[in-house]
């Protein structure tokens, strides 16, 4: 049994996340009784809101998170073994949440996955975003069962299965948006390389800020370790945000440059358009260059900074994640769509689907709390050198293997 302390803190924090997931059933409810065309602001014009670039922002933070936990029981590298156990359960919970969203934008989630299985479609970008992650959902649960059980060999080959499918995954889910033709601003190999990149960044934002929480709330002081580790990781953030941001600005110069219709006037929304406060605001300002420059700052590394960081670069990731379905959407496909005085579609989720949205990351909380309160998420140090040993035993195992190959 999960013994919830009595704790003022605690039981606010409970209170907190309860009151989320109620306002969340509400939505669900809402859209169970009412349905999905009454209660959600999605439009022939507009038909992906909120709802999808919310699944998005979870299933590419889980990613990011395998691809962290990865470099401690895969390459060996001592510091991330720690976190190992939390970045997987996380990953996980976030999965979880992903497909309770995504599964409120469909209409029929149980019919469509019966046919997925009974009559798949090997050329839909979208079949193989839902089986990927499928598989990927079932190699995260036998990752973290390994890891539980310190069977280091298992949570290697495992791990190893995860990190591969943790690249595929969003680099898939970026194909879904990338192959559509007909929405010039999603299209091109822009988008799977940018939803690697942003998963990356979520991963270890994330890492950072489970880690300072956990110090945190148990009252406990960081060691030399928990700073280097923290430091490593924010080195690791400002790295992945620098590459970010070159990457954004050369789209929008390319972008700009060659007024390529569907992508200038997609470009223009966040620029000056609707989406422009969403862009620099929280985009821009809080998701990269503040988070980049306090990481940057001497007087800035440390752990409480440097959480504030990642705690940015997450909401920053959220807003981009909308931005970028919404603007690849608001530009109407032909002449003589209901469009505002601007000639832009016009999007703005609805109740129901804020609702939906805030059910979903109380019930995220909610589901890691009790985690840590369920399961020993704590990894010592000795298994460290113990894994290190295993992953040269299977290194050599594969060189034995490709020799006898030859």
């Amino acid at each position: 049994m999960i013994a919830i302390n009595k704790r003022p803190g605690e039981l606010l924090w409970f209170g907190i996340l309860v009151m989320g997931m109620i306002a969340g059933l509400v939505g669900v409810v809402s859209v169970f009784v009412m349905g999905h065309g009454h209660v959600y602001n999605t439009t022939r014009e507009v038909p992906w809101g909120i709802l999808i670039s919310t699944y998005v922002f979870f299933a590419v933070s889980c990613s990011g998170l395998c691809l962290i936990s990865s470099l401690g029981h895969v390459f060996g590298i001592e510091q991330f073994h720690a976190s190992a156990r939390r970045a997987i359960i996380l990953a996980i919970v976030m999965l979880i949440c992903g497909f309770g969203v995504i599964a409120m934008e469909l209409n029929k989630p149980i019919t469509l996955m019966i046919y997925a299985v009974l009559s798949p479609n090997l050329e839909s970008p979208i079949w193989w975003m839902g089986a990927l992650y499928g598989v990927y959902m079932g190699v995260l649960v036998i990752e973290f069962y390994f890891c539980m059980k310190n069977n280091r060999l298992g949570a290697f080959y495992s791990g190893l299965l995860g990190f591969v499918l943790a690249i595929a995954a969003p680099s898939n889910l970026g194909g879904v948006f990338g192959m559509l033709s007909a929405r010039p601003f999603w299209s091109g190999v822009f988008s799977p390389l940018y939803l690697v990149i942003t998963a990356l960044i979520s991963g270890t934002a994330l890492m950072i800020l489970v880690h300072y929480l956990k110090n945190r709330c148990r009252g406990l002081d960081f060691c030399s370790h928990d700073k280097k580790y923290m430091f490593l990781l924010g080195r690791i953030l400002a790295l992945l945000l620098g590459i970010l941001m070159l990457s954004i600005t050369w789209k929008f110069i390319v972008g700009i440059y060659q007024k390529q219709e569907g992508v200038y006037e997609a470009l223009m929304t966040l620029v000056s358009g609707p989406l422009s406060f969403n862009f620099w605001f929280f985009e821009v300002s809080v998701g990269m260059l503040i988070p980049f420059a306090m990481i940057l700052t001497p007087s800035l590394r440390k752990p409480l900074p440097l959480t504030l960081a990642g705690v940015f670069s997450l909401v920053g990731m959220f807003f981009m994640r909308y931005d970028f379905v919404i603007a690849g959407q608001i530009v109407p496909l032909r002449q003589g769509t209901l469009a505002t005085a601007s000639g832009l579609a016009e999007y703005i989720p609805s109740l129901a689907e804020i609702s939906i949205i805030i059910g979903a990351f109380a019930l995220c909380m909610f589901l890691y709390t009790l985690a840590e309160k369920l399961f020993d998420l704590e990894v010592r140090h000795s298994h460290a050198v113990e894994t290190t040993e295993i992953q040269n035993i299977a290194i050599d195992d594969f060189a034995v293997e490709d020799l006898r190959g030859n």
